[in-house]
């Protein structure tokens, strides 16, 4: 229960829609009787009485009646459909704020086909039960509540009988809830395991057919959609019992009106009127009783999904990027890390690291995978939080930054850039959206990119396909290098920018790559001497640790980590 009144904690933003939607229910909900009792008149005083002249007047007010409750619903569904659309719109906007703001750790740790099934599906089920909880519920309740009152006003005794399966339908709801919930949990989970699965195979589309492992992954995929499948029959199979069990009950309700309607009349004790307005109207009692079993049904898979939603919205933020003090302007680079310890779990990824990166120094970073190169510059751009030693820009804690100042500083370039799937332009301005077109060529010409771009169908408003699959590696790097170059930061990180290019193309990069790093002080992760032979300070990494530091020549002097690296392919100079 506490689940759903959270959801339907996204309407109390907006009492005057919700009051405006009571009101027209309530009204509509009230000419729904007006039928029955004009009905019970009509057998009375015209086909009883013989009072034809009043035949006319009461079809007029049953045709005003059944107009003004179709205008009202008419009223009610506009106010209820954009008064939910408020509330999903709300909720739509928290989730993705929030998602913008959770800990890089928290993505690391799940698998994005998961996190778009929560986002793209579990969303959706939430507003079915935030617009059918209400247009069903509210109403279903009115009409209840308004029929049954007249039932009593007519006949306590057939009200009575109308309303006795009520305990056998409150007893069928809540055998079917009792394990609802856990059942629809397991329909969530397992479509978001299928959605996975299917975000993999389609990013790694080419490995699949490189590797022409179509069938295994197809045989693969099958499986995790049979879960989907089995779940969802497992739903169904309960709801299959549920609602024709519903269903009869109800009918025994029409039974005993009959029945004890007769036994009435036979004794002389209720006219003939009376049970004919029961049975125009008794039918507005179990309707609406119908609706609430879909409901029921609608809100466990509601209350499944939105468990799954408020799940992400319960996560911890990482610490907000306007909190902090800002960098000192003009920034000037000025990098130190001093007895730095990191782990990303129980494991130590980092210990004891110790660089001083002057304003306008190149530091280079050098180890084989996994000694912790990467982890040093995302601790830079703090998309993860240190707790033991110091990172200084200028003299001023990282800890204790604005990141929005810090990341403004910072201009970053990975081996494998990402590209939006959108046109040069748009990926361009994400480093500064005003900049005018005289700007972007620039930028693209220091990058050795304008050429290919000006020869692109459209120029600038080309697009480039998603993750820039419509260009070469060497374009796409180019482009994030012009990228950076826009956005004119003074510290600049590298990681391994041309591992992944031909000779020729990363002659263009790495000519780029140097008037990237002119007077900025700038991390290098490379795999090749050609990147970092000029580098101010080498540091060599080896497990977390740094074992050697000096220049190119210093290092091969020493004849030792960084020599054998040298030697071997994985410093190749190219």
């Amino acid at each position: 229960m506490k689940t759903i009144l959270r959801i339907f904690s996204y309407l109390g933003k907006y009492p005057k829609l919700a009051t405006a939607q009571l009101l027209c229910a309530i009204v509509m909900t009230l000419m729904l009787l007006a039928f029955p009792i004009i009905t019970g008149r009509v057998k009375r005083e015209v086909i009883d009485d013989g009072a034809i002249g009043l035949l006319l007047p009461y079809i007029i007010i049953v045709f005003v009646a059944f107009f003004a409750r179709d205008f009202f619903n008419y009223l009610r569904i506009l106010i209820n459909n954009t008064f939910e659309q408020k509330a999903v719109y709300d909720l739509r906007s928290e989730l993705y704020n929030k998602l913008q703001n959770l800990r890089l750790k928290w993505f690391d740790e799940r698998r994005t086909g998961d996190i778009m099934t929560r986002v793209a599906e579990d969303v959706p089920q939430m507003e079915r039960v935030m617009i059918d909880g209400i247009e069903q519920g509210l109403i279903a309740a009115l009409q209840i509540i308004a029929v049954s009152i007249f039932l009593f006003t007519r006949s306590p005794i057939l009200a009575l009988s109308a309303l006795a399966p009520i305990p056998l339908l409150i007893l069928g709801a809540w055998l079917y809830t009792r394990h609802a919930a856990a059942r629809y949990r397991i329909v969530r989970k397992a479509t978001g395991e299928m959605n996975a699965a299917l975000h993999d195979n389609i990013a790694g589309i080419r490995q699949i057919k490189s590797y022409a492992a179509e069938n295994e992954e197809h045989a693969a995929f099958n499986e995790t959609s049979a879960k989907v499948s089995t779940a969802n029959l497992r739903v169904m199979k309960a709801w299959a019992l549920y609602s024709p069990s519903m269903s009869f009950f109800n009918s025994i309700g029409y039974t005993l009106v009959l029945g004890v309607g007769a036994w009435e009349i036979h004794h002389g004790r209720m006219g003939s009127d009376v049970l004919l307005e029961f049975f125009t109207i008794i039918w507005a009692l179990y309707e609406p009783m119908g609706r609430l079993h879909q409901l029921n049904q609608m809100t466990q898979s509601s209350r499944a999904a939105a468990e799954r939603v408020f799940s992400i919205l319960d996560e911890a933020n990482e610490p907000h990027a306007h909190d902090g003090k800002p960098l000192k302007l003009p920034v000037r680079g000025h990098v130190q890390f001093t007895n730095l310890n990191f782990s990303y779990s129980a494991k130590q990824t980092l210990t004891n690291i110790t660089i001083e990166a002057k304003p306008g120094q190149t530091i280079a970073l050098v180890g084989s995978s996994g000694a912790g190169k990467s982890t040093i510059v995302n601790l830079l751009c703090r998309f993860y939080e240190y707790e033991d030693g110091s990172i200084t820009i200028d003299g001023t804690e990282l800890n204790t930054t604005n990141k929005t100042s810090l990341r403004s500083a910072i201009g970053y370039v990975t081996q494998d850039p990402f590209l939006f799937n959108n046109s040069v332009r748009e990926n361009l301005y994400l480093a500064q959206r005003d900049a005018t077109d005289e700007a972007l060529w620039s930028a693209l010409s220091s990058a050795n990119a304008e050429s290919f771009v000006r020869a692109l169908p459209e120029g600038l408003d080309t697009v480039v396909g998603e993750r820039g699959v419509k260009l070469s590696g060497g374009e796409r790097q180019r482009l994030s290098i012009a990228r950076a170059l826009l956005k004119n930061p003074p510290i600049l990180l590298l990681d391994e920018a041309t591992a992944s290019v031909d000779s020729e193309t990363e002659i263009l990069i790495q000519e780029a790559l140097d008037r990237l790093m002119e007077s900025r002080t700038a991390f290098v992760i490379a795999h090749r001497l050609s990147t970092i032979r000029d580098a101010d300070v080498i540091h060599v990494l080896d497990k977390g640790q740094i074992i050697e530091t000096g220049t190119h020549r210093e290092l091969l002097a020493m004849g030792g980590k960084y020599t054998r690296l040298s030697k071997q392919s994985f410093l190749a100079d190219k």
